[in-house]
């Protein structure tokens, strides 16, 4: 019998070339845990232990695994000095030559290679698409969801049910938590959302612009981590340099449309904006006529506004630009001619009228017939 909160038992088993899985089962709950990966070395072990470590919620009394050790003297384990490291954070070892926990990850790498990786890789290969590590941990998570609420065959028992209650006994995990695997590093997110890594760019959410990131290479995958929270913010596969790999969701809607608007910088360009569209438009539309005096024709145009009113200018500078015309003299006669100017207006709809109707005869009516003695009538 195993009781709570001893051992988790962890192995290895080749999916398919280049296509690692990583078993691991609590063995007093039977609770399972599996993902795929891309080797078998010994910082992605402990990184495989740590994530697992991590979903269940606490750390065991010890655990095992081959790769990790730098040798064995009378079944007394000497580890590696990554695994050093990483046990004064986690667990301890279990002892060595116990057949009967071995089988328990044995027949958990036989049921996830039935159950998960043939239907997977079955998939992909009916579809043609190779499946990525991504897709692959994607469809491992909700794999152990479903096979976690099911009853064990074994135990007669839901391990969900039992790991509520192994829980209890597990070890906290620690507030400080061991960097594993390759060292990462940071990048600036630049104003299009986005970091370069290797002479190539990857998109990031849009509320990090401007803000510090680390990139962990992971898997054949380029992850980006929030430092402040540790959260994985984005994950794309690596590229080519020059390439680049932009999701949508990391960005809020459509790119809007850059404005080339006008940009006041002066005084006088800033009250002359402040009038409205119309100004705008006006100065717009007078510097597409190559008017080089725009620039003090401004302020003149701001004294018209302070003689004959703010309206009355911005209506005369609407004017100005129906009629193309762009200076300042052109303004002053629009406001001189006041009321007086013609109020030109666009065509309206067509004028749809019903005719009167009369009463009318047929034609027959005004044919010409013959008589009997050969006259018309």
């Amino acid at each position: 019998m195993w009781s709570p909160g001893e051992y988790l038992v962890i192995d290895w088993a080749e999916a398919a070339p280049g296509l690692f899985v990583f078993s691991a089962v609590l063995a007093f709950s039977r609770w399972r845990f599996v993902r795929f990966a891309t080797d078998q070395k010994a910082s992605t072990t402990l990184a495989m232990i740590a994530e697992g470590l991590a979903v269940i919620g606490g750390a065991p009394l010890a655990d095992r695994m081959g790769c990790l050790k730098g040798g064995v003297v009378a079944n007394v384990v000497v580890p590696t000095a990554q695994y050093v490291r990483f046990a004064t954070h986690y667990p301890d070892w279990c002892e060595a030559a116990d057949p009967q926990s071995k089988g328990i990850v044995e027949h958990l790498c036989g049921y996830a290679q039935s159950d998960l990786v043939v239907p997977l890789l079955t998939e992909a290969a009916v579809s043609g698409v190779s499946v990525s590590i991504a897709a692959a941990n994607a469809a491992a998570v909700t794999w152990c969801v479903e096979v976690n609420a099911a009853v064990h065959s074994e135990i007669a028992a839901v391990p969900d049910a039992r790991l509520a209650v192994e829980r209890k006994l597990l070890a906290p995990l620690p507030s400080l938590r061991l960097e594993i695997g390759a060292v990462s590093v940071t990048r600036k997110v630049d104003r299009l959302s986005c970091v370069r890594y290797g002479s190539a760019r990857c998109s990031v959410p849009t509320r990090l612009i401007g803000a510090t990131v680390a990139i962990v290479i992971d898997h054949g995958a380029l992850v980006v981590v929030e430092p402040g929270t540790g959260a994985i913010v984005a994950e794309h596969e690596l590229i080519a340099p020059g390439e680049t790999s932009i999701l949508d969701e990391h960005y809020e809607g459509p790119r809007p449309m850059p404005t080339h608007g006008p940009r006041p910088k002066t005084t006088v360009e800033q009250q002359f904006c402040a009038l409205g569209e119309d100004a705008e438009a006006f100065l717009v539309g007078a510097a597409a006529i190559g008017n080089t005096r725009l620039g003090a024709e401004l302020g003149i145009l701001l004294g018209l506004g302070a003689a004959h009113g703010q309206d009355k200018l911005v209506a005369a500078l609407r004017r100005a630009v129906a009629f193309g015309r762009f200076r300042a003299a052109d303004v002053r006669s629009i406001l001189a001619a006041g009321t007086a100017a013609p109020q030109p207006c666009p065509a309206g709809d067509a004028l749809v009228l019903d005719l009167p109707t009369a009463p009318t005869r047929s034609l027959d009516a005004y044919k010409i017939a013959a008589t009997d003695d050969g006259s018309a009538s």
